[in-house]
């Protein structure tokens, strides 16, 4: 019984001289047991007893910042405020990611069967990637497009308010984040009114004349507006628009204007200047904005919804017909694991043309 003491101690003193081995030890102990209990990969007594190891490691952390001086408290105060985060991302990220994947590798006795049971399988996937793939490239398609429009409209707009504000720039600021004190859906549905056959804009384009123009390229159909893929991609813009001015105005607002007057002392044009000085320090924000809009903009199901016909459907109202309505939990699954698997990719490739090192 004194040895086992005794060895007890010395492997507390060990562990104690290495204080930062144990904070990134228990850190990972906790989440990995935190994802254990989430998505229940152990049942009754084994999750009990995987909970009782949660609370001795974090008893064990305990006993060492005391036992190691204030050294080791320095050493370990990194890890307690991670652990945290840690534990909330592995139980509201890590763990329903699992079981989503699960799931998708599930199979289904029936409609009504709302506990499939896990089978390898990967015919959902091809269900996925084949029925689903229209809705796949309408979705990325109409989002990179909406991309492109808030960038068109939101960078002259950070530009005059961090350049051309003045004392009026926090109340210009407050006006682009004025529409979040709306809720998403109420600004989405104000569209049905704005772009209604009757409504202002249709109205205005045919006082002018200029529905034949709308027509050509596609903007228009039949002489409407409503229920068209242009409704939808002017819904993104128009709702991720701020998603996009704020960051490129933060990364504007840094920028030392006695750079731009420099490279005018230098015989630079406006417009090299803007090239040159300008447009590279404004990137950072590009990037962020980028993100920020393209990410929620591929998964968005609400102006396809309200703004849209079947033919503008996005990958995001197949998901929710898929869950909500067929209640085909697998293929819905699926479908949700490719699309993150895609966004993944293209943020990756997006990330190592555009490069993230100015972010900070």
């Amino acid at each position: 019984m004194t040895s086992v003491v005794s060895a007890g101690r010395k492997w507390g003193e060990s562990l104690s001289s290495r204080p930062e081995n144990v904070g990134l030890g228990v850190m990972l102990g906790l989440g990995l047991g935190a994802v254990a209990l989430a998505a229940q990969w152990v049942k009754g007594p084994s999750a009990l007893l995987v909970a009782v190891a949660m609370l001795a490691m974090a008893i064990g952390l305990i006993y060492t910042a005391f036992a190691g001086g204030l050294e080791a408290r320095k050493s370990l105060a990194p890890y307690g405020l991670l652990k945290p985060g840690i534990i909330w991302l592995c139980l509201f990220f890590l763990a329903p990611l699992w079981s989503m994947v699960v799931m998708s590798l599930s199979s289904k006795a029936g409609r009504f069967d709302f506990f499939p049971d896990f089978t390898w399988n990967f015919e959902n996937y091809r269900i996925a990637l084949t029925k689903f793939r229209p809705q796949f490239i309408r979705s990325f398609s109409y989002a990179g497009i909406a991309t492109l429009l808030t960038v068109v409209i939101g960078y002259p707009l950070a530009y005059f308010i961090a350049f051309r504000g003045g004392k009026y720039r926090n109340i210009l600021l407050g006006l682009v984040v004025v529409p979040f004190f709306t809720s998403y859906l109420i600004r989405t549905l104000a569209w049905n009114n704005i772009l209604a056959d009757e409504g202002p804009v249709v109205s205005l384009i045919n006082t002018l004349h200029l529905s034949g123009i709308f027509e050509s390229l596609d903007i228009m159909q039949n002489g409407k507006l409503m229920n068209t893929p242009a409704a939808v991609i002017g819904g993104l813009t128009y709702n991720f628009l701020p998603f996009m001015v704020l960051p490129i105005y933060v990364s504007l607002e840094k920028i030392d204007v006695r750079l731009v007057d420099a490279a005018m002392d230098l015989y630079s044009s406006a417009s090299q200047a803007f090239r040159k000085v300008v447009l590279p320090l404004s990137l950072p924000g590009l990037f962020a904005g980028g993100l920020l809009v393209f990410i929620p903009a591929a998964g968005d199901f609400v102006n396809a919804q309200f703004l849209g016909n079947p033919q503008t459907t996005m990958i995001g109202n197949s998901i929710q017909d898929q869950f909500l309505r067929q209640l085909n939990y697998p293929v819905a699954s699926a479908m949700s694991f490719v699309l993150m698997i895609i966004i993944t990719i293209i943020v990756l490739i997006y990330t190592k043309f555009m490069g993230t090192e100015d972010l900070a």
